[in-house]
């Protein structure tokens, strides 16, 4: 094996305890203190690794390894360091500290490739802070509005620009985090796969061909608060049990679909007293499949349904999109060099499509895109109890290294 188990074991594990809590699970939120002491620590690794480092206008981290052919395109690999709320400890890092770790390799074997290589630590992958993800890959891409910058906000009223100026970044420069694809080769990103499949295949590592669109709703209900003694039932003009309701009818719109899922995460109700008839009721819908049209007949379904719903019950209605990506295919040239990765480190090659959003969906709008799947521990993801082997974690980045070195070279 080429590169250093053990140091990209204990570089997990030290990344690991920062934002730690009670629950043993991790929090690290976009543009707060524990991110920022996280983003420092990384950079030590990069600059142990030989990379020059540097921080975009988005908060993107990015280190840079020097290829030999000057104004060649770069290969970029990568992930995230932001967690959801009480998260795991490989969810974006197992990526991060991989790449790391195959150029540190590279550097230290004299590994001299074509094409420059960068490893990038994007801005708030998981969108747990503002409900909007995957900034930093999308100012990389130029997709990321100012207005929404402006728009959207924490649970406490912060804005992202205000959480930017907190952490001294100008939400005003944002647009120059962009990059040219003309200059950008490859991306190639090394996740936990957040489910089963490689598990029930007893596989360590796998390819992943696509990874499904998401599209992120809010449903706003407002009804009529009142005494919950005083108010007959049929007198009522209830937004929780309207909620109740749609969020039956999603679940059961996506039992009966062969690949689609769809979610409520989110559910906030007013004034929320226990002997008080809700007066609104705020819920998200997370919708995700491989197949776009099938995410729009779901949405249009559903949109119908609480239409129907509020007309019957005298509910006010607002639906909100907060979010939307479309399905991304993988490279087949990049999946080629994988498998060429698999056949020469001796690895058993598993081809599974991602069912959760990743920066690699939003970077394959602006060049050719890869993933690696590690294998996950029961499946379990954005929890305390998320883990992979640390022999699973070194195979990845072992089938990673070979990979990048064949795509700059």
């Amino acid at each position: 094996m080429n590169i250093n188990s053990e140091r990209l074991w204990n570089r997990i594990h030290k990344l690991s305890e920062i934002g730690k809590d009670e629950n043993g699970g991790v929090t690290r939120l976009s543009f707060t203190e524990t991110e920022r002491k996280a983003k420092d620590l990384v950079v030590t690794f990069m600059k142990d690794a030989g990379l020059a480092v540097r921080e975009d206008e988005i908060g993107n981290l990015i280190g840079r390894k020097e290829g030999a052919i000057f104004n060649s395109q770069v290969v970029m690999t990568g992930s995230h360091i932001d967690s959801v709320i009480s998260g795991g400890n490989f969810d974006g890092p197992a990526g991060v500290l991989s790449a790391i770790e195959a150029l540190q390799t590279m550097n230290e074997k004299g590994i001299v490739t074509e094409s420059p290589l960068e490893v990038i630590v994007f801005t708030d992958e998981e969108g747990a802070r503002f409900s909007t993800g995957m900034l930093g890959s999308l100012s990389a891409a130029g997709k990321l509005s100012k207005e929404e910058l402006y728009s959207a906000k924490d649970k406490n009223g912060v804005t992202i620009a205000e959480a930017m100026k907190q952490a001294g970044l100008d939400p005003e420069l944002a647009p120059n985090a962009k990059r040219n694809p003309e200059e950008i080769k490859a991306y190639v990103e090394l996740h936990i796969e957040q489910g089963k499949v490689l598990e029930n295949a007893d596989a360590s590592v796998g390819i992943v061909t696509g990874i499904v669109g998401v599209d992120w709703y809010r449903v706003t209900l407002k009804g009529e608060a009142g005494h919950a003694g005083t108010t007959p039932m049929g007198l009522r003009k209830d937004p929780l049990a309207a909620a109740a309701r749609i969020i039956s009818y999603g679940e059961e719109m996506a039992r009966n679909e062969k690949s689609a899922v769809v979610t409520v995460g989110q559910i906030e109700v007013k004034p929320g007293g226990i002997n008080i008839i809700p007066g609104e009721v705020a819920f998200s819908f997370d919708i995700r499949d491989i197949n776009k049209e099938n995410m729009n007949d779901i949405f249009e379904k559903l949109k119908a349904y609480i239409e129907t719903t509020c007309e019957e019950r005298g509910i006010e209605l607002e639906i909100e999109q907060l979010h939307s990506l479309d399905p991304s295919p993988c490279s087949e040239r990049i999946m080629k060099k994988m498998e060429e990765s698999f056949t020469e480190t001796e690895v058993q090659s598993i081809k599974l499509i991602s069912g959760a959003g990743h920066d690699a969906m939003v970077m394959a709008s602006i060049t050719d895109m890869g993933m690696i799947f590690i294998r996950s521990k029961d499946g379990i993801s954005h929890n305390p109890k998320e883990w992979s082997d640390q022999k699973d974690l070194a195979m990845g980045a072992e089938v990673l290294f070979t990979t990048l070195v064949k795509l700059a070279s």
